[in-house]
């Protein structure tokens, strides 16, 4: 449809949809998942929001659609008055309201400004961008490298830098603590945050050791002193640290499980071989320092080494491996994931058992030792859609697809397992779609460490789209079938759109 002639000397983009028609406007929503369209009061009213609205659709394009309904020209009022939008009762004369997959989704309310909208767009379930938050108006909120680079330049004041990513719940705990503490220090110190997830921000994760959400950095005159990782520091704790600001003190290392008093007999590469041969029943944990969950199981594996140490007819003996330090065990016995349970019956391996994590289960388990139920298959085991790639074939396998989505996880990962069956249905909605592919790297396994690492891979799971092999973009949409579908949907209509437009070109 026609643009009337001032919205062409106001450079609104041709991307944006103008309609009138109610047919029209079903057909929009019917073809097209996110879609924000602005009701005007009259054409008059729409200027300033078409201005910005054009330079949001040019960011969007290909994820998001823009519409325009002028509430006052004859025609369209039709359409207003059915879709019950009166933009007359708004002080400014115009609303916006977002339709998703079809129907109706919400009222735009977040900030009118380009940053703001475009995120939305690109996930309209997500939560506003900190800035939004009123909390928040005294925190410097930094969107590029430049204007990084400017702050730490012209910065005097000592300034605390939060580089973070918008979905670390790290980062959200802490943010109030931390937009209080700038507003109480206006004035003597600067606080700053940076949404550093995206790829672009590889150079400087790498110059501030950015590993993980958040990483705080101190600088004084422009140069980098310190981080600060209290992450649980209240706004006062925040000041009190910036009075006398100093490197983060190493902690005392932990005395490892071996060193403390306890009836585990603890195995070595050296004497693994001559006590299994020693003892007829015994069973092996092999953990590792830094495992969480060893450390919530060896409470209850120690109670269990008593129990059987004073029984007296003991089904057998507890020992365990430190396997981060017994390497020559942990790949013998292919240990890769902690902690790893496995029984030793007359000197030979015998079963590996996942499932016992308690006293009672142990114990229960060695009086009756049987084969465990087997396990379950991994996801590249699974007959499925998705294509598992490794670091040898990963470029060549991706250039053979105009549209990959790939899904870097770990298999210990709780984020992942809980993807990893919306990702695999979404991957079967576009199974005979031969442009298409869902894709999956392990970054557990050896073979893909430097893979992950070249393709910006730095928390699981992470999906990276490709277009015939090329990175062009993190997704950050919502984990379900339907926010992965959509994205791919989105990108299948913009491909039909441009050979349609070619069709009518010739």
């Amino acid at each position: 449809v026609l643009l009337p002639a001032f919205a062409y000397s106001l450079k609104v983009s041709p991307l944006i949809e103008k309609i009138s028609d109610h047919k029209d406007f079903k057909k929009l929503l019917r073809t097209r998942n996110n879609v924000l369209v602005l009701y005007s009061k009259s054409a008059a009213t729409a200027e300033s929001s078409l201005r910005l609205l054009s330079n949001v659709a040019q960011e969007v394009k290909g994820r998001g659609t823009i519409g325009w309904i002028d509430c006052g020209d004859t025609e369209s009022r039709k359409l207003c008055k059915k879709m019950k939008v009166d933009p007359n009762s708004k002080e400014k004369g115009v609303e916006l309201l977002h339709y998703k997959d079809g129907a109706f989704h919400t009222e735009y309310s977040r900030a009118v400004t380009l940053k703001s909208m475009v995120a939305f767009l690109k996930d309209p379930e997500g939560a506003p961008l900190w800035e939004e938050d009123p909390e928040a108006k005294d925190v410097v909120h930094v969107d590029s490298e430049k204007e990084l680079r400017r702050l730490l330049k012209k910065e005097d004041k000592p300034l605390l830098m939060m580089f973070y990513a918008p979905w670390c719940g790290v980062c959200k705990r802490m943010m109030p603590s931390y937009q209080q503490a700038a507003t109480e220090l206006k004035g003597k110190y600067v606080l700053a945050g940076m949404n550093v997830y995206s790829a672009e921000f590889e150079r400087i994760k790498e110059e501030y050791n950015v590993r993980g959400y958040p990483t705080i950095c101190y600088f004084e005159k422009g140069k980098f002193l310190f981080h600060f990782e209290n992450y649980g520091a209240t706004a006062a704790d925040i000041a009190e640290w910036l009075k006398n600001p100093q490197a983060p003190q190493p902690q005392a290392p932990e005395t490892p499980w071996a060193d403390e008093e306890n009836v585990v007999y603890h195995l070595t590469d050296e004497d693994f071989d001559k006590f299994i041969k020693d003892h007829p029943s015994v069973l092996v944990m092999f953990h590792a320092p830094w495992c969480g969950h060893c450390k919530k199981m060896k409470p209850e594996y120690e109670k269990a080494a008593e129990f059987l140490h004073v029984a007296s007819d003991s089904p057998g003996v507890l020992a365990a491996v430190d396997a981060t330090v017994n390497k020559a065990l942990a790949e013998r016995y292919h240990i890769s994931g902690f902690p790893t349970l496995k029984y030793f019956k007359d000197g030979e391996e015998k079963y590996t058992l996942p499932h016992l994590r308690t006293k009672k289960k142990i114990i229960d388990w060695l009086l009756n030792p049987a084969a465990p139920p087997p396990p379950e298959p991994a996801w590249e085991e699974k007959h499925t859609s998705v294509i598992h790639l490794a670091g040898e074939d990963f470029r060549e396998s991706l250039k053979k697809k105009k549209h990959t989505l790939v899904m870097f996880y770990a298999p210990w990962c709780p984020h992942c397992k809980n993807a990893i069956p919306h990702f695999t249905t979404a991957a079967e909605v576009f199974k005979e779609d031969r442009k298409i592919a869902y894709a999956a790297v392990d970054c557990a396994k050896e073979q893909n460490n430097d893979l992950c690492k070249q393709e910006g891979v730095d928390g699981y799971p992470t999906f990276n789209y490709y277009n015939y092999g090329k990175f062009v973009e993190k997704y950050t949409g919502e984990r379900g079938e339907s926010g992965f579908t959509t994205f791919m949907r989105t990108l299948r209509e913009r491909d039909h759109e441009r050979v349609g437009k070619k069709k009518d070109e010739l």
